[in-house]
């Protein structure tokens, strides 16, 4: 007998629009508590800076076209001009896009989980007008792909859609290990939340270039709590052939074992969270309750954005 955790059909919808208007919402409402009063502002100029040209990405405004450029290219690929607003700091986040994150039961892939916390830091990020990109990644940080951070909802809503269909992204050149990659990649100091069940191999090894990561950046970890994906139904069968959906590789076990899969996902991902407290990276742990997930990431990320100047 073969199980597989049950996962979505190729291009389901991971977070739907009107999830999103829910999120924005509850966000509007939490972060008008939260912000009230006097806090340091993080404002250090004005106006936006030109920083170089690159090809047309869905969700650009027209007005950023380099008509000139682009019809030296003959209009393929069409080129914008990018600017950064110096006045607000960004926020980028590194989100696991594996294909275990795909895996799931009862159709709730773990994926529903990462793009859901993806639009609520997006949107908490909109709420201070500060700009939002992604990076995605797959097992083991082979390979990375992102978006530039920029402002706006329909900006945050093309980060989503990027996330669940992997469209639009631009891949991101592997330099040395992750963090000197990540760090050849930003162009200033930025908020890194990185979104991961972090079931992968070697998940320590990753953590130390996130720390290393964080003495420039401010790196968190937003964890997935996987092991809901592991609670598999009850089988007659005495032993059960089981296959990693990231290598392929098949294994027999037995069915005492598959019946405890999901506690040792969480004894994996407790060992993960002290690891990355050791390392003085700060974690959050969200599940599938959706809006207890988004109330905290959202002051989190709020309380996080107040008490933080970025140079």
């Amino acid at each position: 007998m073969t199980t597989l955790p049950t996962t979505p059909p190729d291009g389901a919808q991971l977070v739907s629009l009107a999830d999103i208007t829910a999120i924005e919402l509850l966000i509007l409402r939490r972060m008008t508590d939260v912000t009230m009063g006097e806090h340091r502002s993080r404002a250090h100029g004005t106006g936006f800076d030109f920083v170089g040209l690159r090809d047309w990405q869905a969700g650009d405004r027209f007005q950023s076209i380099d008509w000139a450029q682009s019809s030296l290219t003959n209009f393929a690929p069409i080129i914008v001009r990018e600017f950064e607003q110096p006045s607000t700091a960004a926020v980028v986040a590194v989100a696991d896009h594996s294909l275990s994150t795909r895996c799931g039961i009862d159709g709730v892939p773990i994926a529903a989980a990462v793009a859901r916390a993806v639009a609520t830091i997006g949107l908490s990020a909109s709420f201070f007008q500060d700009p939002f990109g992604l990076i995605t990644f797959d097992t083991g940080f082979e390979n990375l792909a992102a978006i530039r951070a920029r402002t706006g909802k329909s900006h945050i809503i093309h980060c989503v859609d990027a996330y669940q269909y992997q469209q639009g992204l631009l891949a991101v050149p592997r330099v040395g290990d992750v963090g000197t990659t990540l760090a050849g990649y930003l162009r200033r100091k930025s908020m890194l939340p990185v979104i991961s069940d972090f079931l992968f191999d070697n998940p320590n090894d990753i953590l130390k270039e996130l720390a290393f990561l964080n003495a420039r950046h401010d790196v968190f970890i937003v964890l997935i709590d996987g092991a809901f994906a592991f609670e598999l139904p009850t089988v007659s069968a005495g032993w059960i052939e089981t296959v990693d959906v990231e290598t392929g590789r098949a294994r027999t076990v037995s069915r005492r074992a598959l019946r405890n899969m999901a506690n040792r996902v969480r004894d994996w991902q407790a060992e993960v969270h002290t690891s990355a407290r050791a390392l003085d990276l700060d974690v959050v742990q969200i599940g599938l309750d959706q809006t207890k997930a988004d109330i905290a990431l959202s002051e989190f990320v709020a309380e996080r954005r107040l008490r933080k100047t970025y140079n």
